[in-house]
């Protein structure tokens, strides 16, 4: 038997070892904001956090994601409260097809949480690690600066309230 703590919640799964991770969540746990397109960690479509870092889940055995917090696209927003970076995505048009969008929302999460107020340059590097095959590129980077003021605005809303 397999843990994982997915998005909040615990699922205890009976899965063969040498499943990857990104098959695992998209085929038993129904979360299909997980992409599979190269199979080789190349592409990043697949990109989770795994305790907050980047990781393309196709690469990764089901097992090797046990004792840690795993959150997928699934795990952000919902279609009625959008996450600030998704919804920078969708403000800035920061995709094309959108088969790639799950795994650069996630890098850019996981980017944001280092780097709350990266230059274009940074942003750019930080997302290289994920193809986007219709090139969507430019309004990629416009939607992470985008989410990058959303964030900034709403922390700085919540250290205001708390004072």
């Amino acid at each position: 038997m397999t843990t994982l703590k997915v998005n909040g919640q615990t699922h205890t799964l009976d899965v063969a070892p040498n499943r990857t991770l990104a098959d695992v969540l998209r085929n038993e746990l129904g979360l299909i904001g997980v992409r599979v397109s190269c199979s080789e960690g190349e592409c990043g479509s697949c990109t989770v956090l795994v305790d907050g870092e980047p990781v393309t889940s196709c690469m990764m055995l089901v097992d090797q994601g046990e004792q840690h917090e795993l959150q997928t696209i699934e795990g952000l927003g919902t279609s009625d409260d959008l996450h600030p970076i998704q919804q920078a995505f969708v403000e800035q048009q920061g995709f094309q097809c959108a088969f790639c969008t799950p795994g650069f929302v996630m890098s850019a999460k996981a980017f944001l949480a280092e780097n709350p107020n990266p230059t274009r340059e940074e942003t750019a590097f930080a997302m290289s690690g994920n193809i986007c095959r219709c090139g969507a590129y430019p309004y990629i980077v416009d939607a992470v600066m985008n989410a990058a003021e959303k964030l900034r605005a709403r922390d700085g809303a919540d250290r205001r309230a708390a004072d």
